[in-house]
């Protein structure tokens, strides 16, 4: 069992990410991939950083490709990488990866990849804690799920927004390489993690689910896939896609409605549609506080 940590030569966040985590700990020189050197944690030895030369998020299928050319099987992968918007607002952020609709950048047409949702969760309020120690005033908040590439293993990214400057500073990329190894310093996997993390599905919203995130850094939850209100507007979203998300979300127990960007006929449909699967609606009122 092995967890990979992907970095891209194209991406300088990702580079940054990566050289920074080399400097926090230690490293031996394995392999290479890609014609790029193989890092192996000193000690934690089931932790292996790899580096690609294209755009990860069109580099389909890449555990399979570590299984044939290095001999070993993936079982979860961490992408470090950049994040573009068009505000360029200074952001950290972590998301799982799939297609509700379209596959326009990256990863498989209405296909979801498999989520970590504890680990994401974990990671979030990781990096929350050390921006606030820094005075690193970027926003740290969860992403709904978006783009590819398609994995066959659990999968997230952490990134740097949002724009050239901010991807080339030093401080955002120690918060994520410190909260990265932070992590898997405590937990690899999802069965890691304490099974009294609350598993859920996230439906609404917009695309930094700003809900999902409040939710995350108070209570005792996490979210795999998450759904946001403009990929229901545009007609991507039916029962058939809640399954997929149901299916790509480990050890699910509940779904959690944004009921304010819901109008009430959805909500009545959507509960209906997973409480007749046995996937309760829960509020924030049911959830343990951390």
């Amino acid at each position: 069992m092995t967890v990979l940590i992907i970095s891209s030569t194209r991406d300088p966040a990702s580079v940054n990410i990566k050289k920074t985590l080399l400097k926090q700990t230690n490293w031996e020189e394995i392999d290479t991939f890609n014609k790029n050197t193989v890092y192996r944690h000193s000690e934690m030895k089931d932790i292996l950083i790899i580096t690609i030369n294209d755009r990860k998020i069109t580099h389909e299928n890449l555990d399979r490709e570590v299984e044939e050319k290095l001999g070993i099987k993936p079982k979860q992968a961490i992408f470090i990488s950049r994040h573009t918007s068009k505000t360029g607002k200074p952001t950290l952020t972590t998301h799982p990866i799939g297609n509700y609709g379209e596959a326009q950048f990256g990863g498989e047409t209405k296909t979801l990849c498999k989520s970590s949702p504890r680990l994401m969760a974990h990671l979030l309020r990781l990096m929350k804690k050390n921006a606030k120690q820094t005075q690193l005033e970027h926003q740290i908040c969860l992403e709904v799920t978006h783009h590819g590439p398609h994995m066959n293993i659990p999968s997230l990214f952490v990134e740097i927004g949002s724009t050239e400057e901010e991807w080339e500073k030093q401080e955002p990329a120690d918060i994520i390489a410190k909260s990265i190894l932070e992590l898997l310093n405590s937990y690899h996997y999802e069965e890691d993690l304490p099974s009294d993390i609350l598993v859920l599905i996230g439906i609404g919203g917009g695309h930094y689910a700003p809900r999902f995130t409040d939710v995350i850094l108070e209570k005792k939850a996490a979210f795999g896939h998450m759904i946001p209100r403009y990929h229901i507007d545009a007609g991507n979203i039916d029962g058939e896609m809640f399954e997929k998300a149901l299916q790509a979300t480990p050890n699910v127990k509940a779904v959690y409605l944004h009921r304010k960007s819901l109008k009430k006929a959805q909500i009545r449909e959507y509960r209906g549609w997973f409480e007749e699967r046995g996937i309760p609606a829960i509020s924030s009122k049911e959830l343990e506080d951390l």
